[in-house]
């Protein structure tokens, strides 16, 4: 086997304005200052979380009185202007000031006392914000601009709103409820994480009722199924990324993405998709690329499978569908071979992505009877030779050529040979999907020498037939115009 290894490349997350962090308050104190709606409002925000609220409105105390009222609330109220004596201890502060002096003053002191401190819309002074929320404690989820433009956030929240049904609120707690038990276990990490995929799986498929304690008791039936069954192996899912655009992935490929041990992936998989895997996975790039620098097929079956065999779940990121050309039957081989779990999420191939930004249909009933997809690239990197040159040539058919930027000037040969008309649609698309897209849209006779116009690096997919004729149509319009 080769010493080649892959390296982890990926950044996992991008550059962040601020680190989202969920304060636990309950018991601790807080200080607030101010006297004004903002004030008040971030007054209920942290009385809610159960801080030990310290109160300094000055003479303007009043609009506070009714929530001190309640029992299980703990605030005190202080008929005065704070002092740096009164942040002893504190483990926020909050204020809402208008004078610059005062605020400053507030500001060092509560620095200097150890405390993060707040500024009601002043985010210069600030060393954390509050987010816009949604409640469905203890599931919470908080939103943040930066204090850039608080109503856009509030926007998102709306819309974060109604996308969260109330009931998730109740499965969050049965969340909490159960952790317990399944803790009691001493599982292994991937036997506790294969519970909490099964809870979330249930919890989403009905998250408009209350968890029940059958719901539990189902649950840890499977639990106790793995359990009995479970040999220490992890398992393999190849997922297919789509051509590029991160949209166009799927929710089971999303879903798989997230609860992956270790990501492999391809240089053809763009930084977007990336972007939606757990954060905590290890990324490896395991670059394919066409007639570029690749790691081995051969290592890369070796290593999926000494991965899984160390109980891992892992993800084997392929661009566009794992099932064309994305050699996905030698890794199933070899992960059976080992006795390793394998599933299948498909993708978007890169075919039809490409025909959706063209605004094209990849068949069309007045021009194509089938579709082929064929590849211009043979293990050697040549062009196959043992291709239907006669089903190339064929006039009701349209043709998708995978990896064919070097090898297509051979393939219009002999596909003219055997008697493709040299007048038939062809059209290339580098990088479809993507925001760097772009597309030569020619005849088979003269496309293979206008490739050299693309850029040599990005996927390159070749399109045939009458059914792209419209695209072709367009393009010559584009020119003559021009």
């Amino acid at each position: 086997m080769s010493e080649r290894r892959p390296e982890t490349t990926a950044r996992r997350i991008e550059p962040l304005a601020t680190l989202p962090l969920f304060h636990k308050l309950a018991g601790r104190k807080a200080v607030l200052a101010g006297s004004s709606e903002g004030a008040l409002w971030k007054a209920e925000l942290l009385a809610a979380a159960g801080a030990e609220l310290h109160i300094f409105a000055g003479r303007d105390s009043a609009s506070f009185a009714a929530l001190a009222e309640d029992p299980a609330a703990r605030i005190h109220i202080h008929a005065r202007r704070w002092s740096p004596e009164d942040f002893d201890g504190a483990a926020l502060a909050v204020a809402d000031l208008d004078d610059t002096e005062e605020i400053r003053a507030f500001v060092a002191a509560a620095r200097a006392a150890g405390a993060p401190v707040n500024i009601v819309d002043k985010p210069e002074f600030c060393d954390f914000a509050f987010g816009a929320l949604v409640n469905r404690s203890p599931l919470v989820v908080a939103v943040s601009t930066d204090g850039a433009a608080p109503v856009f956030g509030q926007a998102i929240r709306a819309k974060i709103e109604a996308l969260l049904p109330a009931g998730l609120k109740g499965w969050a707690q049965a969340a909490t409820d159960w952790r317990p038990s399944v803790q009691a276990r001493e599982l292994p990490f991937a036997l506790r994480r294969a519970f909490w995929e099964l809870f979330a799986g249930k919890a989403m498929a009905e998250p408009e009722r209350e968890p029940t304690q059958q719901d539990a008791a189902e649950l840890f039936a499977k639990l106790a199924q793995l359990e009995s069954s479970f040999d220490g192996k992890g398992r393999v899912t190849l997922v297919g990324a789509g051509p590029g655009d991160p949209e166009l992935l799927t929710l089971k490929a999303i879903r798989a993405l997230q609860s992956a041990d270790i990501i492999l992936y391809d240089d053809l998989v763009s930084p977007g998709v990336l972007e939606f895997a757990r954060r905590e996975a290890k990324r490896m790039l395991v670059g394919k690329t066409g007639y570029g620098p690749s790691v081995k097929q051969g290592d890369i079956n070796a290593l999926i499978v000494s991965l899984a065999s160390q109980g891992k779940h892992v993800v084997r990121l392929k661009g566009g569908d794992p099932g064309i050309f994305g050699r996905a039957g030698e890794e199933i081989e070899a992960c059976q071979a080992a006795g390793i779990p394998v599933a299948i999420v498909p993708g978007i191939s890169a075919a039809q992505g490409a025909a959706a930004s063209l605004g094209l249909s990849l068949t069309h009933r007045d021009h194509a009877r089938r579709l082929q997809f064929v590849t211009g690239h043979s293990r050697k990197g040549e062009l196959p030779d043992d291709l239907d040159w006669r089903a190339m040539a064929d006039p009701a058919a349209s043709t998708v050529i995978y990896m064919a930027r070097a090898t297509l000037p051979g393939f219009r040969e002999k596909a003219l040979a055997a008697g493709l008309d040299p007048q038939t649609p062809a059209i290339a698309v580098l990088a479809a999907t993507r925001p760097d897209e772009l597309r030569i849209a020619a005849t088979i006779e003269t496309l293979p020498e206008r490739l050299a116009e693309l850029s040599a690096i990005g996927p390159v997919l070749v399109l045939l037939g009458r059914a792209f004729g419209s695209a072709l149509a367009e393009a010559e319009a584009d020119r003559r115009r021009a």
